[in-house]
């Protein structure tokens, strides 16, 4: 009887051993998997141009990984679930602006605290990728201003110049105007936190966008009347909507009065503050780079339409 005895006991303590072991394993293994939680800053291989884009990783309730993407155009786009195990990192997202049914199937490696994988695109090519984690872009001291720099004078393209070739845009007596869809339009300075003015003028249907060190877009649209999205005038495309909508009818000059410190923005539309202080979580489609750590330059989007800009004045932090 005693020998059965100590032959359950024993049998008890090995049991309890083994679930021990396998929970401290599994919680071992999920705070692993989790070390990819945050927003990673991606620099992508196309071929023929090395493209920016952004990952986040969120966790979801007790283990769920879930996210958001932003490919080299476009906005970001939602992510059902990632999956992590062991390092290795998948997920797949549904086409945005690509005519195709196929999904984008991201896969990657986490080590060392960095990305490393292939993009299989929704347009059937796939490419690959690196990725650092975002800087948090935090703040500690007050800012202090300093002069008022006017970027546009009234007779040429002096400190600006075009993206690609076929530069469409003139200074015509101080109006800086796309008459058609071209390129975007780049200032020769970079700018780290800054406080920008802007006017801007476009017809019927038009469509433009500031780039807020080259980075950040605030759309530009025709959009009078609409509900506020993030994606129209105003929004910082893809994540930030504007608490209403300011938007003037075609053909009227309208303002912008934008103020960027690290990542937390405030635009002030034709006199109405409507993005207070919010946080811009990462590039958006269409940036120069990824490189957010890195001052950066004003763009002009002028691939989407006729567009004028005009008073151009960006006062930068000392």
């Amino acid at each position: 009887m005693k020998t059965n005895m100590n032959r359950i006991f024993l049998l008890l303590i090995v049991t309890a051993t083994f679930i021990t072991v396998t929970a401290f394993s599994y919680k071992k293994t999920i705070m692993a998997d989790n070390d990819v939680i945050g927003r990673w800053d991606l620099t992508v291989n196309m071929g023929d141009r090395i493209a920016p884009s952004w990952l986040e990783i969120k966790l979801s309730g007790i283990k769920t990984l879930v996210g958001q993407f932003v490919a080299d155009g476009g906005s970001a786009r939602p992510i059902a679930q990632v999956h992590v195990k062991e390092g290795k990192i998948t997920f797949s997202i549904p086409p945005q602006w690509d005519r195709t049914d196929k999904d984008m199937v991201l896969e990657a490696t986490f080590a060392n605290d960095q990305l490393q994988g292939t993009i299989q695109a929704s347009n059937g090519k796939t490419y690959t990728f690196t990725g650092v984690r975002a800087p948090s872009l935090k703040r500690t001291n007050a800012v202090v201003w300093g002069e008022p720099i006017a970027l546009l004078n009234t007779k040429d393209l002096s400190g600006w110049h075009g993206q690609g070739k076929n530069n469409q845009w003139q200074n015509i007596n101080g109006i800086l105007t796309s008459a058609k869809s071209g390129t975007n339009l780049i200032t020769d300075q970079a700018f780290a936190d800054f406080k920008l003015h802007i006017e801007f003028r476009y017809p019927a249907g038009s469509n433009s966008g500031v780039y807020l060190r080259g980075r950040y877009e605030v759309q530009v649209e025709d959009n009078a009347g609409k509900e506020p999205s993030s994606t129209y005038f105003g929004g910082i495309y893809g994540f930030l909507t504007p608490n209403e909508m300011v938007a003037k009818a075609p053909g009227e000059w309208q303002t912008y009065d934008i103020t960027l410190i690290g990542r937390r923005v405030t635009v002030v539309a034709n006199g109405k503050a409507i993005i207070v202080d919010q946080i811009i979580p990462g590039i958006t489609g269409g940036a120069l780079d990824s490189k957010e750590g890195e001052p950066g330059p004003i763009m002009l989007q002028g691939d989407h339409g006729p567009i004028e800009y005009r008073n151009i004045i960006l006062t930068p932090a000392k």
